[in-house]
């Protein structure tokens, strides 16, 4: 019974934290931010320990909500203050009780979730801290789980997590979305932030994991929150929808049953998750791509076309290519321009690639090699493919990426004729 509680508890944990610490935290305000988490956190445990030894409630998430309200009000009552600060605690016990009905509906938790992204999406803030303090506060994620998703140490990522509440504390920050012009500053920080956390969830470039569906459905998640309020005046976020719901239709696809990577060309598109490709087409839609040039809006019409193809060879490549090439003069980066290549070599040839690879400063980037070690192949350059993807091998820092180079290197070198003595 008890092991059971406990998967429910770290269930309800990731779903609901999020919105407890939300919820409380307009009432207490971000400068007490900790004081909120630790009131959440003896919540789960109490959950925890009374559950095991009584029947667990018809409402997990109602109970939850309740404790949690009656700890607030218990902290505040408690509060072992100076008298002079006595009359502060009253009137937060009073802000508390209005704040924090007996009963909240969805729309309001929505509402206290959208002005905790808000403030955790700070400009001020870096988006390290950022990041960090979305899966902290909104997310539910432990210190130890955010550190390993990022490849650091607790140590480092509690450092983010104290120096945001500090300015928290120093600034007073309010749990209120910012006005006018304000507020599209803040939402180009929101949309920042959760498109690095949704990429840092697919990638997975410093782990041996390859995809943490944690962080890519939380992010998709706050999107879809971010979205329904303000879609209508930042078609960006509508398109940051679309991009990440075409993504996350892959999920399934992109490893095999042993782990190993499977590459686009090679994945079972009849797998491919039909409702979030669906939800992804009907959020780019509303994004009004033609009347807009943002990056997302950009990236999202590129994964349309790789979902809407029945194959990787009938891809709508010189589509593709022309939607990078506006990338490109949005944001004219080498990242960008290695992407480009891809498609360059599927339109124009391996030629033309090779000219815009051999240009871009990304020596130390595992990726470049390898594009250009497939590059150089089909180019019939097999030496230097080899030679190439050898380097891609020894800079990677994700076990299965280096198992799928490895695996192509050894290919290519049996493929390779021997030398005469």
């Amino acid at each position: 019974m008890s092991a059971n509680v406990g998967s429910i508890v770290e269930n309800l944990f990731r779903q609901e934290s999020g919105k407890l610490v939300s919820t409380l935290a307009r009432a207490f305000g971000m400068d007490r931010i900790g004081v909120v988490e630790d009131i959440v956190q003896e919540t789960l445990l109490t959950a925890l320990q009374t559950w095991s030894f009584r029947s667990i409630p018809d409402d997990p998430t109602a109970w939850l909500y309740r404790v949690a309200r009656n700890k607030a009000l218990d902290h505040l009552r408690h509060e072992r203050v100076a008298a002079a600060f006595a009359g502060i605690a009253a009137s937060e016990s009073q802000t508390i009780a209005n704040e924090m009905p007996d009963t909240m509906i969805d729309s309001e938790i929505a509402d206290s979730q959208l002005r905790m992204i808000f403030a955790c999406c700070n400009p001020a803030l870096t988006s390290e801290a950022q990041i960090a303090l979305t899966l902290k506060t909104l997310c539910g994620f432990s210190v130890a789980e955010i550190a390993s998703a990022f490849l650091s140490n607790e140590a480092t990522i509690e450092k983010r997590l104290q120096r945001a509440r500090k300015y928290f504390r120093e600034h007073h920050v309010k749990l209120e979305p910012p006005a006018g012009p304000a507020l599209r500053e803040r939402i180009a920080s929101v949309l920042a932030s959760l498109y690095l956390l949704f990429n840092e969830g697919y990638k997975r470039s410093h782990s041996d994991g390859l995809l943490q569906t944690d962080l890519c459905l939380e992010a998709l998640r706050l999107a879809l929150l971010v979205s329904a309020q303000f879609g209508k005046d930042v078609p960006e976020s509508y398109a940051l929808v679309a991009l990440m719901s075409f993504l996350a239709a892959r999920f399934t696809t992109r490893t095999d049953a042993a782990g190993a990577i499977v590459l686009l060309s090679d994945q079972d598109r009849t797998q491919w998750n039909r409702e979030l490709l669906e939800r992804g087409l009907y959020f780019y839609a509303l994004s009004e791509p033609a009347e807009h040039n943002s990056s997302y809006h950009i990236e999202a019409g590129i994964q349309a076309i790789h979902s809407s193809a029945e194959t990787f060879e009938t891809t709508n490549w010189p589509a593709i290519l022309g939607l990078y090439r506006r990338l490109y003069q949005l944001n004219p980066s080498p990242i960008i321009a290695l992407h480009m290549s891809v498609c360059v070599t599927q339109v124009l040839g391996a030629a033309e690639a090779l000219r815009i690879l051999e240009g871009l400063p990304l020596q130390h980037y595992y990726l470049y090699h390898a594009v250009l070690a497939d590059t150089l192949f089909r180019a019939d350059r097999l030496s230097e493919a080899i030679e190439s993807l050898r380097t891609a091998s020894t800079l990677t820092t994700n076990e299965r990426e280096a198992h799928l180079l490895n695996t192509k290197l050894l290919l290519w070198q049996s493929t390779q004729t021997p030398s005469p003595n």
